[in-house]
């Protein structure tokens, strides 16, 4: 808006997304408003991604004031965007590298989490080496082949010690990724490898220990409306959604 104000996070426009569907219920989600330098990147991004759908040659010098905006802080942002266009996965190596590096805690939000091998072994490896893993993804799917097969991922991380829950208060559609309670990531893409390789995602990257540690009281008072999911509630699926999650762990690269 203007240059001076964004918007970026899960909220897309819908009465869904306002808890006006009934099948849905409520919608829990994660959005962000950012005010300062970190606003002209979101609308840079914007005007490439219309110069590459409509191919209009717009000039983005003619949108984008060359003066900065006031000052409104001194949080360090990251915008990153990664679609079919980009040449490298930026929002996927970015999660990689920030997994890589945590020393204490990983705390996920995701609706939809298929993640490719690297993710996955870099979760499975922090929780084998005592972090404090922490995954939420809805119990209540919009895509049915996507839930059943995030939740074939589960069996892997409950293993390594990770913890999982199913949050049980409507749907979850935040995406949020939490490291040491120091920095953080909220923006549009989902913890699957469709967001990572074939739509056009955009997410934030905050440095700031304040911003990380409300992200984790949003999450921890999200896990009062959830259940964890243990070895034992795991073991106890029956046939039917155990070749439900197995045809859909087949399927998960294209979903």
């Amino acid at each position: 808006i203007d240059g001076n104000i964004g918007y970026v996070g899960g909220f897309n426009i819908g009465n869904e997304y306002i808890g006006k569907n009934k099948k849905m219920g409520y919608w829990r989600d994660t959005h962000l408003n950012i005010k300062g330098s970190a606003v002209h990147m979101l609308e840079l991004q914007f005007l490439l991604d219309w110069r590459f759908a409509s191919k209009e040659q717009v000039s983005l010098e003619s949108y984008i004031s060359p003066h900065a905006p006031q000052d409104c802080g001194n949080t360090g942002i990251q915008i990153v965007s990664s679609g079919p266009d980009s040449k490298w996965p930026s929002i996927r190596n970015g999660f990689l590298k920030m997994i890589n590096e945590a020393n204490h805690s990983i705390y996920l939000q995701t609706p939809y989490f298929i993640p490719d091998d690297s993710l996955l072994e870099a979760l499975k490896l922090a929780a084998l080496s005592g972090l404090d893993v922490k995954i939420m993804i809805p119990n209540k799917p919009d895509h049915p082949f996507v839930f059943w097969a995030s939740l074939s991922y589960m069996n892997e991380l409950l293993q390594a010690g990770a913890k999982c829950y199913t949050y049980e208060n409507g749907f979850l559609h935040a995406k949020t990724l939490t490291i040491d309670e120091k920095i953080c990531s909220v923006g549009t893409a989902n913890f699957d490898i469709r967001s990572f390789k074939l739509n056009f995602e955009i997410n934030a990257f905050i440095y700031d220990e304040k911003i990380a540690k409300e992200i984790v009281t949003s999450f921890e008072n999200d896990l009062t409306h959830s259940k964890e999911l243990t070895h034992a509630t795991y073991a106890k699926r029956g046939f039917i959604v155990k070749f439900k999650e197995s045809i859909s762990r087949l399927l998960s690269p294209i979903l």
